[in-house]
């Protein structure tokens, strides 16, 4: 992508000039957000720090790759960076020079920030153990690897209403949330071929809407084409005079979805018209051929890989922000291992894989009691206030409220399931697909405006049982921890978890959130 480069260096020059005018005020936030976004930069609340968000394709990372991106943090005394909610890496309170620097150093490393926001099609998110999970259809990584790189190679071109978000899940678990986004595949054998179903038209946020499915199981190395087809007909219907109305989803409730289909299988003609055999997927399967060896240790963070004797360790930086020390810390326990790589995943966490026995206990060892250990402790967070410039609540102080809370109280019972927490209705925090959600808001109580966070529960991204929460009402900030806590004796008395809980007791919980609302 050599000519590519040159223009995406050519574009930070001007970014860089335009940055420095945000600064001096000769243009306003919402203009600076219009050519930034797409940049893959947004500015800190208060206009003088500024965050860049660094594409990790499918949340995949090599352990040069982690390397680089610690150099870059560390250089300018970063205390922690922030694994996102769809698989890719930001770094947080840099200045608008430093941010163009690494921009610009990314590019010739290649790894890219061009098209990580605004209206761009963004980060194919797929299932973080893609390629060694036990039971998975089949790996989708190279399939996301094939329409990541077809979407860099015109990331300048794109003239969008609004952004695209694909998803690939290898299984029913649907961690991508292949039902709750624009474009989903979901993994299916059929006569021992690779196929996907295909779910559309779904999204988070206001309004949030789960997808329809496709009519017909599609060849899975001809991804690239359903893809290209939903760019297409978003280009051709999508709304470019109302931001509001500009999603994907809001096409389908202005056509219904039998005209949606019609709409798109004739895009999709066209570019099967237009491409010929130009846009196939050529597979390379990429074979782990590392030795393996047992462990005994059991953990709830330790995945045995279908690999025999490798494994995966999963570590949750508390609310995604992975500190420093941790991270300097991984890289250096994990560089002389052999095949060992990483998968940031969707919940603002990362795998760090292929670990025979001896070294995922070394792993297990290095990162307990640096992140969550139980469900609940694993919780998701966006970066709310006071860093986001919409963010309403302090979701990452609501976050590390309710873990002190919990820790404070000594609970040792993996009861609680993780919380899903935004600081607005945008659902960052993926608030409405959480068994727990929250997400923040203003309210007049007692005659004054006070902070609160609206209470979603019952959500599920799973395949068969995907549904978005009921609203059940508005809880004050600061007492959201003691109805967490509230809730864990509740669980605690029948030695039981949160979702198997809640179906029998509803009324119970009910009582018990009542308490609370506002």
């Amino acid at each position: 992508m050599k000519n590519l480069n040159e223009v995406l260096k050519a574009e930070i020059i001007e970014f860089r000039e335009n940055g420095h005018k945000f600064l001096n005020k000769e243009i306003n936030v919402a203009q600076f957000k219009a050519i930034s976004g797409g940049m893959g930069v947004y500015a800190h609340r208060g206009g003088q720090e500024f965050m860049i968000r660094l594409k990790t394709p499918s949340g995949r990372a090599t352990k040069e790759d982690l390397a680089k991106i610690y150099e870059w943090a560390n250089r300018y005394g970063l205390e922690w960076v922030h694994p996102t909610t769809r698989e890719a890496v930001q770094l947080h309170g840099l200045k608008i020079d430093d941010v163009c620097d690494i921009m610009e150093e990314a590019i010739d490393y290649g790894i890219y920030t061009r098209g990580s926001g605004g209206n761009y099609p963004r980060n194919v998110a797929i299932s973080p153990l893609s390629g060694v999970q036990k039971g998975e259809i089949f790996d989708v990584t190279p399939y996301a690897e094939a329409v990541n790189k077809y979407i860099m190679e015109r990331v300048n071109t794109y003239k969008l209403p609004r952004k695209i978000k694909t998803a690939m899940a290898t299984n029913s678990m649907d961690e991508p949330h292949c039902t709750a986004t624009d474009i989903g595949f979901l993994a299916v054998k059929e006569n021992g071929e690779n196929f996907f179903k295909i779910y559309l038209a779904g999204g988070l946020g206001r309004n949030s809407k789960l997808s329809i499915e496709y009519d017909e199981l599609v060849k899975a190395e001809d991804a690239v084409y359903y893809f290209e087809a939903l760019k297409r007909l978003f280009v051709a219907e999508g709304d470019y005079s109302n931001k509001n109305k500009a999603r994907i989803r809001y096409i389908v409730e202005r056509m219904g979805e039998e005209e949606f289909l019609k709409c798109y299988k004739k895009h999709l003609a066209e570019v099967f018209e237009d491409e010929g055999e130009n846009l196939k997927i050529d597979v390379k399967e990429n074979e782990i051929t590392k030795v393996g060896s047992k462990t005994d240790v059991k953990d709830n963070r330790l995945v045995e890989q279908k690999q025999e004797g490798l494994y995966s360790v999963y570590f949750h930086p508390f609310g995604g922000k992975l500190k420093m020390v941790d991270f300097k810390d991984i890289i250096d326990a994990t560089k002389d291992m052999e095949a060992v790589d990483f998968r940031f995943t969707m919940e603002e966490g990362m795998y760090i894989r292929n670990l025979n026995g001896k070294e995922a206990e070394e792993i297990l060892e290095l990162t307990k009691g640096r992140g969550g250990e139980l469900k609940v402790m694993q919780s998701t967070s966006c970066i709310g206030v006071p860093i986001c410039q919409l963010g309403i609540g302090n979701s990452q102080g609501l976050l590390m409220s309710i873990i002190e809370k919990l820790s404070n109280e000594n609970i040792d019972k993996d009861l609680l399931p993780k919380i899903h927490i935004s600081g607005c209705g945008n659902s960052c925090g993926v608030h409405e697909i959480g068994q727990i959600g929250f997400a923040g808001k203003t309210k007049r109580v007692n005659d004054e405006v006070r902070k609160c966070f609206e209470l979603h529960i019952g959500g599920d991204y799973k395949i068969d049982n995907s549904k978005l929460g009921e609203i059940y009402g508005d809880m004050l900030e600061e007492e959201i921890p003691n109805f967490i806590y509230d809730l864990y004796v509740a669980l605690e008395k029948e030695n039981a978890e949160f979702e198997s809980w809640y179906k029998q007791n509803k009324e119970e919980f009910k009582n018990i959130a009542d308490k609370y609302l506002v």
